[in-house]
């Protein structure tokens, strides 16, 4: 069968790559290739750096209002696409399907905020700041941006950025992670269809060469990145060193504890998710539950018989809960922290390794997971795994599961389950990460606040959506003025 090949979007059109070299794009719940995507050169970049400045100052000068009825016609577009996005979107990265609607909807939230513009845009001014002078404080787009996206969020991440990007007048260059790229080039085909002037929003398909070269242009006034830690901070001094603005989101080591007052049945559902949604393989996925006190036998108890009634299959079967995991080489780096974790002395309760899932036997399946007695030196407490596997450590009073939280190498989000409103108080003014749930699990936060973390989960200072995201796609022009 003769793989179809994906192209980049560039000025305006669908072009093919400079390159010669091609990676497979899988299905991920059959194991098998369904595309080819180049894995593009500078020259690539280069060309979507030169059509993204050329139509820069006719996008600027375009009124903030009309840019945005450009969203507005895009946003009805996605909801017309929507199923059909949400398809390709489980078809290539393995979440459950109806996950992967949740994400196209939370997209598309984004493009209905970023039409706030023109109150969330608006500048300040004041008036005799001195005798007879006034100043004024002017937001304008800077140039044209770029964002390198993860594969654990193919439709939403993307759009976190680019249409605050677009509609604050700046001009825009996507690289879809090589593992899931299928998602945006459907999304860039309505973009197409929606008919954006030339050059205003671009496509650039590729891995390690078009991320360097991105991060290396001149041309590029600054770069947005959701992926791991390491990479961000790659990425953040790259920026630093060329002059560029940068958000740049890392990992997470995600921990939800639950008190001995809390509910544990009206809790469940939500834990669930939190831990085995997108198998595990979100920055806001739960990594360890610290039961606090007395609660641990009953919790751990509780949740590994719901565990076991999770149903692993393949994403586009509207019964399953969990799918695969992105790759055959990420199954394996999974499977080898379950087996570290049984080398360390962890207590296995229940065991994904060896799951099969009928009719899908080459997937790269694993299995809910959760390790119980872990201490907070293990590997399965302190790196980031990204799988479904749950480490349980336990913990005897508010201060040891604080200091739990803060001795983490990651601070992007935590939770707590109580009963109580002073014990919820106390966790979240105590604790180190950005995000905090109570009662509800690890949380994305919605369009209209920013998402991101502190500490090595965040480098940069203005995060993912929200209203400040307009300062990152904005210079205020400061102008103070006196006539005689």
């Amino acid at each position: 069968m003769t793989l179809p090949i994906l192209q980049n979007f560039i000025d305006g059109e669908w072009c093919e790559s400079n390159t010669g070299n091609h990676f497979e794009v899988f299905d991920p719940a059959k194991g098998q290739p369904i595309a080819l995507v180049p894995d593009g050169t500078s020259a690539d970049v280069d060309a979507a750096v030169r059509a993204a400045s050329e139509a820069f100052a006719g996008w600027r000068e375009t009124p903030p209002l009309s840019r945005a009825r450009y969203l507005f016609r895009l946003k009805e577009a996605f909801e017309d696409q929507f199923d059909e996005i949400a398809e390709v979107l489980t078809t290539e990265q393995g979440k459950a399907i109806d996950e992967a609607r949740g994400e196209v909807r939370r997209m598309i939230e984004n493009v209905e905020h970023a039409t706030g513009v023109t109150t969330l845009m608006c500048g300040y001014t004041l008036e005799d700041i001195a005798k007879n002078i006034d100043c004024y404080g002017h937001r304008q787009p800077i140039g044209v941006f770029g964002c390198i996206a993860p594969y654990n969020f193919p439709a939403m991440v993307p759009w976190w950025f680019l249409p605050y990007a677009l509609v604050s007048g700046n001009t825009f260059i996507l690289k879809p992670s090589e593992q899931v790229p299928m998602t945006q080039g459907r999304i860039f085909e309505v973009i197409d269809e929606i008919g954006f002037p030339e050059g205003v929003v671009n496509l650039v398909n590729g891995s390690r060469d078009v991320v360097n070269a991105l991060l290396n242009h001149p041309g590029i006034s600054g770069i947005s990145f959701v992926g791991s830690s390491p990479t961000a901070r790659y990425i953040y001094q790259k920026c630093g060193e060329t002059g560029k603005r940068v958000q740049s989101l890392g990992g997470a080591k995600n921990i939800v504890a639950v008190m001995a007052d809390a509910n544990l049945e009206a809790a469940m559902p939500s834990l669930l998710t939190s831990f085995y949604g997108c198998a595990g393989q979100r920055c806001l996925s739960g990594s360890i539950l610290a039961p606090v006190g007395d609660i641990a036998d009953r919790l751990v108890a509780q949740f590994s018989d719901a565990a076991k009634t999770i149903r692993v299959g393949n994403g586009l079967d509207e019964q399953t809960f969990m799918g695969p995991l992105i790759s055959g080489a990420h199954r394996d780096r999974v499977v080898g922290y379950i087996e570290r974790g049984i080398a360390e002395g962890a207590e296995l309760v229940l065991d994904g390794r060896d799951i099969s899932v009928d009719g899908y036997e080459d997937g790269f399946f694993v299995g809910p997971t959760i390790f119980d007695k872990v201490s907070p030196d293990m590997a399965l407490a302190s790196e980031e795994i990204f799988g479904p596997v749950v480490s349980i450590v336990r913990t005897a009073d508010m201060d040891e599961v604080v200091e739990l939280v803060n001795s983490r190498d990651y601070a992007n989000a935590a939770c707590i389950y109580t009963g109580s409103g002073a014990a919820a108080r106390e966790f979240k003014y105590r604790v180190l990460p950005s995000m905090i749930g109570v009662n509800i699990g690890i949380a994305a936060p919605m369009s209209f606040f920013p998402f991101g973390g502190a500490g090595n989960s965040m480098f940069g200072d203005i995060k993912g959506h929200g209203q400040e995201i307009f300062q990152f796609f904005t210079d205020t022009k400061v102008v103070i003025e006196r006539w005689f």
